[in-house]
């Protein structure tokens, strides 16, 4: 099976509970139970992991590299400002692999300030505003 790592940035440890009429009702257990039988189903194995610390997503961005691990990458808050993130996420796509940036809300949709991503320019692909399927339908994107 192939591996790939979905990787969630600040607050999204909280869902279900943070704005719920932006984020959905489903909590972050949903999205690893729902991230593993969507794995399954596609023939991926898919690890879904969570930090509010931006050093802790840039090590995971590291380890992708490292062990040829193909990323869906939600970074939340960090997606506007961490070139930190920025430079890590471009090892991944320099390195042959792909990672797909995923949001769950439509950021054109909302803040002026979360019209701009960091990342978007340096990812294979962006899957916004579907809620918890955009996670789907990148990893459909990955499963090819």
């Amino acid at each position: 099976m192939t591996r790939v790592l979905l990787l969630n940035g600040p607050n999204l440890g909280r869902l279900g509970v943070r704005e719920p009429d932006v984020y959905g009702a489903l909590s972050y257990a949903d999205l690893v139970e729902a991230g593993a039988r969507w794995g399954s189903e596609l023939g991926l194995e898919v690890e879904v992991r969570q930090t509010d610390d931006e050093t802790e997503l840039v090590h995971w961005l590291h380890e992708a590299v490292d062990t040829r691990t193909d990323v869906v990458l939600n970074p939340a808050a960090f997606t506007h400002y961490s070139y930190a993130l920025r430079d890590a996420a471009a090892q991944v796509t320099k390195g042959g692999l792909r990672l797909v940036e995923v949001h769950i809300s439509n950021p054109y949709a909302r803040e002026e300030f979360r019209h701009l991503s960091v990342v978007g320019p340096v990812a294979t692909g962006t899957v916004a505003g579907f809620g918890f399927d955009s996670y789907r339908l990148a990893l459909i994107a990955l499963a090819g």
